[in-house]
């Protein structure tokens, strides 16, 4: 099974005392991850599923990706891929989808390092990495979604090379 993680896209700023969860993708960020989503078409990636944080800013880049894939599949939501769920139970949350072949989710940092780090090292804190906003990392992993289940990271595109491979 491939495991796609998308980082969502760069958001408006917070105001005080606003609900972060409510914040959108700043204009500009709903163009670049239209650009981002047409370079992971370009690639020739597919999607059985595509999860989603509750989040506004995570449910518009899902949807932005979605859209370029003509609206298929559509972006389901899943409160375990909130800010600040920790990884372990992110990652149990993702077990139902553990039967598609490709699976794309769409979250928060530091969240989507720790899963990535617990499905490949069996930690949520063994790997230090730092997803930019609009990164997109690819991990090879058996058909579930447990610590050290990760056969290897595939690749990790950084938002600009993404933008540069669409056609």
């Amino acid at each position: 099974m491939k495991l796609y993680i998308l980082r969502h896209g760069a958001a408006e700023a917070a105001g005080a005392g606003s609900d972060d969860g409510a914040r959108k993708l700043s204009p500009a960020g709903r163009d670049k991850m239209r650009k981002e989503a047409a370079g992971m078409r370009a690639l020739g990636l597919e999607f059985d599923v595509i999860l989603t944080s509750p989040l506004t800013r995570a449910v518009e880049t899902a949807e932005a990706v979605a859209q370029a894939y003509g609206g298929h599949p559509a972006p389901q939501v899943v409160a375990a891929l909130s800010a600040g769920v920790a990884p372990t139970e992110s990652a149990g949350a993702l077990k139902p989808f553990a039967r598609h072949k490709s699976v794309l989710i769409v979250g928060h940092e530091p969240g989507l390092s720790g899963i990535i780090s617990l499905l490949l090292a069996g930690s949520a804190n063994s790997l230090r990495l730092d997803l930019k906003k609009g990164a997109l990392a690819a991990l090879d992993l058996t058909e579930r979604f447990e610590r050290g289940s990760g056969n290897g990271l595939c690749w990790l595109l950084t938002p600009r090379q993404l933008r540069r491979l669409r056609s």
